[in-house]
């Protein structure tokens, strides 16, 4: 199928996607990677009247170190940062969750402000920038704001953009020494959208004791999810491997799974958190410690 017609616009500042964004409100969609929009609109599931490709913005594409961040823009593909040499010498699972995300075509197109923005469930950078703890800035026509990645995911395909804004950078914190992270995703089939994933990122102090923990659901509720009590359970505590199981299980709880006829049934899905929160939870553990990436 074709999409509907639309009107189409290509600004090559900041200031006149938002204006745009301003002028034409809800009719108008951002066109990033365009991984998400381009096939809602084949399939007439979405008809947005107005695009605003943004991609001939310069500045919006890099990966680079400010003071104790890392700051991505928007428009960096999933492919950069998964070769970036910054990254995997400072949050490898962003390198992990990049390397997971679609199929080749898809990590060279598909854009990191695009997939945040879209909000699905299913995908993965929202867990990943749960468990790092990240900060977006979002612009519109007059300012910018940030906000906490917790607070930027609001529902299933529903973030906290307004209509006339535009995400333009997602600042993460680095980890400080003694840590580790991992993207860890269960998929049906090889590019597809995941039926589990986790991301976790963890610090230990200098007795092995953790004083960090971060973890991230991605396909276990209406938004990517925080495991908030998985977390709990992690804090204080030297990382056994009772402490590991107790904190899988608390991922389990912490999810919200629903019945799908594709990925299988609410109890799996949990099952399987438990599962690949217990093997997210043992690579980073073993990067914390020094171990092979």
């Amino acid at each position: 199928m074709v999409p509907r017609k639309f009107e189409y616009f290509a600004p090559t500042t900041v200031k006149a996607a938002t204006t745009l964004l301003k002028k034409y409100g809800p009719d108008a969609k951002i066109l990033a990677g365009g991984m998400s929009l381009l096939p809602v609109m084949k399939l007439r599931l979405g008809s947005p009247a107005y695009i605003v490709d943004i991609n001939r913005i310069p500045g919006l594409e890099y990966v680079k170190q400010s003071g104790s961040n890392i700051l991505i823009g928007a428009l960096t593909r999933h492919h950069d940062i998964q070769t970036s040499k910054l990254i995997k010498e400072k949050a490898m699972i962003l390198s992990d969750c990049a390397g997971l995300i679609g199929d080749a075509q898809v990590r060279n197109m598909g854009t990191m402000g695009g997939s945040l923005s879209h909000c699905d469930p299913s995908g993965d950078w929202g867990a990943a920038v749960l468990a790092m703890r990240g900060v977006v800035k979002l612009r519109g026509p007059s300012k910018d704001r940030t906000m906490k990645i917790d607070d930027f995911l609001v529902d299933t395909f529903t973030s906290a953009l307004k209509p006339n804004e535009l995400l333009t950078e997602i600042s993460i914190p680095i980890p400080s020494a003694r840590s580790g992270g991992a993207y860890v995703k269960l998929e049906r089939k090889t590019g597809d959208f995941a039926t589990v994933a986790v991301g976790v990122q963890l610090t230990l102090d200098a007795k092995g004791t953790c004083s960090y923990a971060g973890i991230g659901l991605t396909a276990l509720g209406n938004k990517n999810l925080r495991a908030t009590r998985a977390e709990a359970a992690l804090l204080g505590k030297p990382l056994t491997s009772n402490v590991v199981e107790e904190a899988a299980e608390a991922a389990s709880e912490d999810a919200e799974p629903t019945n799908d006829p594709l990925r299988g049934s609410a109890e799996y899905k949990k099952e399987m958190a438990k599962v690949y929160t217990r093997r997210g939870l043992q690579l980073a553990i073993s990067r914390a410690k020094g171990g092979k990436q």
